[in-house]
């Protein structure tokens, strides 16, 4: 992820430092070697730890970041994640940029876990969606990963998803499902949305190989899985949430999206502590 992801953690340090760190510049006049402390702030699960250590990598090649939890891991109130040691101007220059990353990634991952426990034991898998924060895509789609969920496509070169627009610009989804087959690779698999009964029956003649059910009832939906009947695999998406994911997850659908996962979640709480000098070696 390092080669793709370095022009974005850039970019973030860009926004942040413009003219130089003025505060820092202040009091910190030379190198000085120092040391502060990751502490996590609330219960959840960690993702980013690599982003954040890059930020300060970045500005200092010579830092030096011993983690105690890895990405994945479930972390508790209070706990020690990991410790930064290096030039303290790079430290505090560093530390808002390399703590929005990780609150931001380590977030999706916790509300992804959360949701992805409400589908243990089915058949259903939990997908995110492109409704990613610009620029930040790379990441949150790898927090989705890392709390549990999957990856839908990455962006519109990914994949075929022929959605209500695109099936009114064609004249119906027939037209649009043939467009799509005499314009794209075979290893393409073609996604068709739809809203209805008959728009189903539809997406099915024409040879869709994924039908997402998008706004359905329950019923409809279960309607929609025995039409298909494996002919298709099936997602579900729209209004999605917590208190309904059960009844959706019986309906016998292979999917579940949700873009709640990337554009809703709250950041995981989590400090840079106890920032002192250290004697050199």
């Amino acid at each position: 992820m390092n080669l793709n992801a370095d022009k974005y953690i850039r970019l973030a340090l860009e926004e942040d430092i413009t003219g130089g760190d003025i505060s820092t510049d202040a009091v910190i006049k030379e190198y000085k070697k120092g040391t502060v402390s990751l502490i996590c702030k609330q219960n959840g699960v960690i993702c980013g730890l690599s982003v954040f250590e890059r930020v300060f990598k970045i500005l200092d090649e010579k830092v030096e970041v011993e983690f105690f939890a890895k990405d994945g891991d479930s972390v508790e109130k209070g706990q020690h994640i990991a410790e930064v040691t290096g030039d303290i101007r790079a430290l505090l220059s560093g530390e808002r940029t390399a703590l929005n990353f990780l609150q931001r990634m380590s977030g999706i991952a916790t509300c992804t876990a959360e949701v992805a426990a409400l589908l243990k034991g089915s058949k259903t898998k939990l997908l995110d969606t492109r409704k990613t924060t610009p620029n930040m895509r790379i990441f949150e789609k790898y927090a989705v990963k890392c709390g549990g969920g999957n990856n839908h496509r990455y962006n519109l070169s990914d994949g075929v998803m022929l959605k209500d627009n695109h099936i009114g610009a064609a004249g119906g989804i027939k037209q649009a499902v043939a467009a799509a087959k005499a314009h794209c690779s075979f290893v393409h698999k073609i996604e068709v949305e739809v809203e209805s009964l008959e728009m189903c029956a539809e997406a099915v003649e024409a040879g869709a190989d994924i039908i997402m059910l998008d706004n359905m009832s329950v019923a409809d939906m279960k309607k929609a899985v025995a039409l298909i009947n494996g002919r298709a695999l099936t997602e579900c998406s729209g209004n999605v949430t917590r208190e309904n994911i059960k009844n959706i997850t019986d309906a016998g659908v292979d999917f579940v999206s949700s873009g709640a996962l990337t554009h809703s979640a709250p950041i995981l709480d989590l400090s840079l502590k106890n920032l002192h000098p250290v004697e050199e070696k």
